[in-house]
């Protein structure tokens, strides 16, 4: 089945990915981030994501931030998260940005389209050194 391209994102979006096992997406979404939009081949656009999980999202390792529902409300509801999620930036890869890798999340909360929230701006410091963490 030929992928349907999904609309520009803006980097700092969370959105439903199939983030890949190996080579293929795997078939449960889960929330991942968009650190980076390529726009060579526009209107295919290609993005840079960091995985998301929620599992010990209060055991932080060097390259991870969380976002946690009681610690950060504001940040949390601007994400879109159901469940206290961590980011990791080692785990980043590139990935077009169509049916293939992302979907619709449950609810839609932002129309027929991947996005599920946004970073929220007090998160900003703590994604910096989570990424200087894996520039080193």
């Amino acid at each position: 089945m030929t992928p349907v391209w999904w609309p520009e994102p803006t980097a700092g979006e969370i959105v439903w990915c199939h983030f890949p096992d190996n080579i293929n997406p795997r078939a449960k979404p889960r929330p991942a981030l968009i650190l980076a939009v390529f726009d060579d081949d526009a209107p295919h656009f290609h993005v840079r994501v960091a995985y998301g999980t929620s599992q010990r999202t209060t055991a932080l390792h060097s390259g991870e931030f969380s976002i946690l529902r009681f610690r950060n409300p504001a940040a949390y509801e601007a994400a879109g998260l159901s469940y206290d999620t961590k980011f990791n930036l080692k785990q980043a890869i590139d990935l077009p940005y169509s049916t293939d890798w992302f979907s619709v999340p449950p609810a839609a909360p932002h129309g027929q389209n991947p996005k599920l929230g946004t970073l929220h701006p007090s998160l900003v410091l703590a994604v910096q050194a989570a990424y200087r963490a894996v520039a080193r």
